[in-house]
């Protein structure tokens, strides 16, 4: 079974001083496997605690090794239904980095947004307090101008007065100086 080992190679790897080399197994599975490896898979989840939903890495990995042993029992049973099914298994690999590069692309995009939020949030919060600041100003410069127009009213009023009695003491004075000529002058005709 050359084609099992160049879709699925073996793992090497270094433990001491010794080189290991684990294969895939070349014998054909049963029912009991396949229901053997539901069991594994199920226990794996829970022991490794992978999320239900979202992107989890964990749990991507666990369902991945599952479909190469699916791939692997397929393969020794009718090779073209391998091929197809490792077809399918890389078809959806990339789909899910696709999926995964759309998701990351839409988290930057979203926080991206926030942050246009809350630094629109911050200007709107300075703009609202310096308009707060000129209405303090303004009202208080049209408490200003209503004392001072309060004073001129006062002013103008108190200059109305003292006209209004200068000339009603004037009017009086011509009044007097002319009932006095009236009398010199009637002295002087008589």
């Amino acid at each position: 079974m050359e084609i099992l080992h160049t879709i699925l190679p073996p793992r090497i790897w270094l433990e001491g001083t010794k080189l290991w080399v684990q294969r895939v197994s070349c014998l054909p599975s049963t029912r009991k496997d396949a229901v053997k490896l539901q069991k594994q898979l199920d226990l794996k989840l829970q022991q490794t605690q992978a999320q239900q939903g979202g992107i989890c890495h964990v749990r991507r990995e666990l369902y991945s090794q599952c479909f190469d042993e699916i791939i692997r029992q397929a393969i020794l049973s009718c090779t073209q239904k391998g091929l197809l099914l490792l077809r399918v298994r890389d078809e959806s690999r990339m789909r899910m980095v696709a999926l995964q590069t759309l998701y990351e692309s839409n988290m930057a995009f979203a926080f991206r947004k926030v942050l246009q939020l809350e630094l629109g949030k911050a200007n709107m919060e300075k703009k609202r307090k310096d308009l707060e600041k000129d209405k303090r100003d303004l009202e208080k410069q049209v408490k200003d101008m209503g004392v001072k127009c309060e004073a001129i009213k006062i002013r103008e009023m108190e200059r109305r007065e003292t006209e209004e009695r200068k000339h009603t003491e004037e009017i009086e004075f011509l009044k007097h100086t002319n009932e006095q000529l009236k009398f010199e002058l009637a002295g002087i005709t008589e």
